[in-house]
């Protein structure tokens, strides 16, 4: 799977929104200062020819959805960036986050409750 540019990463957040929508739908949820249509257009065409998007035709008109999930594109994004920032150790982001962002005790501590229920999960 490749990787999404932001402007498509943008059109694409905004599909996973809302499920389908025209062209003119996707355009109508941009911030401002919104591209042309024909801007849009082509990122839609483009995803489409990656196999991100997929349409079902109106006439002239083209209705998009995703052809993937959010989900699935998260999990193949965030294994490539575990892989090319942290040396594929997913140990080293942790550690990385809890050093350099400055996380309070609270949310350290709701991860460490979140990691010991899916070992807890994994063991039965």
């Amino acid at each position: 799977m490749k990787e999404l540019t932001r402007s498509e990463e943008q059109i694409m957040q905004i599909l996973w929104k809302i499920g389908k929508g025209f062209v003119n739908d996707v355009l109508d949820r941009l911030p401002e200062p919104k591209p042309a249509y024909n801007t849009v257009s082509t990122i839609v065409r483009i995803l489409e020819k990656k196999g991100f998007v997929k349409y079902t035709a109106f006439g002239k008109s083209h209705q998009y959805y995703p052809a993937i999930t959010k989900k699935e594109y998260t999990r193949t994004y965030l294994r490539r960036f575990v892989y090319n920032y942290f040396g594929n150790s997913y140990k080293e982001m942790v550690s990385f986050f809890t050093q350099e962002e400055n996380l309070s005790m609270e949310e350290m501590d709701e991860i460490r409750k979140f990691m010991k229920e899916q070992i807890k999960r994994s063991k039965q």
